[in-house]
């Protein structure tokens, strides 16, 4: 069997563990969202970017309710949620014209989940080739683009308007 390594998500979730309490609680209850990378704040949800991406313009939905599972969460964030994650992918389809997408979620530790503890769902762009030899064979993700200009764009395509749905 043929295993593939992530390390640098490794530092992303070692970092979150060592400044202690949720990492999405924390950005949600500052008020510096250039900082966090939050892009869009909803009603129930917040949209961040991904700080050690997949491909440019991973995002995640984040309810503000700290839950570990769907089945608690309330339906009004997971309403939300959903059409979130609708409105993310037309907007990186305006800002980045992507041939796909993969959205997910990981439940749990053993699950993958990065942060066990607070659920989010992963909106990701997809291009033909963005999974090159860079990162199969040199364990290095090649992104095209710095995160601050990536939440510029994204920023922008969601707008100021920052209750909406």
């Amino acid at each position: 069997m043929d295993r593939l390594w992530t390390p640098w998500r490794y530092q992303y979730v070692q970092k979150a563990k060592k400044e202690g309490g949720c990492i999405f609680c924390r950005m949600a209850a500052e008020q510096d969202d250039e900082a966090n990378f939050i892009v869009f704040r909803g009603s129930r949800n917040f949209i961040v970017l991904n700080i050690f991406p997949y491909t440019t313009g991973h995002m995640m939905i984040v309810p503000y309710e700290h839950v570990d599972a769907l089945e608690c969460a309330s339906e009004e964030a997971l309403q939300e949620m959903i059409l979130l994650a609708r409105r993310s992918e037309g907007h990186l389809r305006e800002v980045y014209k992507p041939a796909g997408f993969n959205l997910g979620m990981n439940l749990g530790e053993l699950a993958g989940a990065g942060i066990a503890d607070h659920i989010h769902m992963h909106v990701l762009p997809r291009w033909p080739g963005d999974a090159n030899f860079m990162t199969t064979i040199a364990e290095t993700r090649v992104l095209p683009e710095e995160l601050p200009v990536t939440y510029r764009k994204l920023r922008e395509a969601f707008g100021n308007k920052n209750s909406e749905s």
